[in-house]
């Protein structure tokens, strides 16, 4: 039991390993920061234009969507960053993770914005159109809104996934959390800094899976 504590509990590594931790947790945010907002939107005009009547705008858009949702994203990640050398384009690793997970997370933010826009009446946009509001108007102000708290909690899910999606960025030597933690580890040939980033990471994340649980249960209710 000793051991078990001294190998994965122990207290004077993790107060060695929680600032080089912290400023992991300060890129993952970083990251976050970045991929979130990029991803909402490009996932919003992809679900746009998959239900557009133009039919090569409809296709394109769910050909990137089937695609991107189709390839790992560690795989994806890999290739941008070790790939595109290879054709004289060379990313740094924060470069590389953004556009990664841009493009994944995209084509995640699009089939649930696809949803929620399928989702809202069409005679709400007709009511809409009929009293004098033109097509993009009556998709920010009734659509929009509508279909965006019908998947609010879809929507939150895809966060949380991202948040945990940016551990993928050690293999790339982006310096987010998970990186600093096993930089700490093999230094000390101890798994605590592991084990502490876990629990950061649980602390990031637990509020935010509460808050998704008491969407769910007041939409089903």
């Amino acid at each position: 039991m000793d051991a078990i504590l001294q190998q994965f509990f122990n207290w004077g590594v993790m107060a060695q390993a929680l600032p080089l931790l912290l400023k992991g947790l300060g890129m993952t945010l970083l990251i976050c920061a970045v991929v979130i907002p990029l991803g909402a939107l490009g996932g919003l005009l992809a679900a746009l234009a998959s239900t557009a009547q133009a039919r090569a705008l409809r296709w394109s858009a769910i050909a990137f969507v089937d695609l991107f949702r189709a390839l790992p994203p560690l795989v994806l990640l890999i290739f941008i960053y070790a790939g595109l050398p290879f054709a004289g384009l060379r990313l740094s690793p924060f470069a590389a993770v953004t556009i990664a997970f841009f493009l994944n997370n995209s084509a995640y933010f699009a089939e649930i914005f696809r949803a929620g826009l399928l989702s809202v009446p069409k005679g709400q946009a007709e009511a809409a159109l009929s009293t004098g509001l033109t097509p993009a108007q009556t998709l920010i102000w009734v659509r929009l809104p509508q279909a965006t708290r019908n998947v609010l909690p879809d929507l939150l899910s895809n966060v949380v996934e991202i948040v945990k999606l940016t551990s993928l960025a050690s293999v790339v030597s982006l310096g987010e959390m998970l990186h600093a933690a096993d930089l700490v580890r093999s230094v000390t040939y101890n798994a605590s800094p592991l084990i502490l980033a876990a629990g950061l990471y649980l602390l990031l994340l637990w509020p935010l899976v509460r808050l998704i649980g008491r969407f769910e249960r007041r939409i089903a209710g």
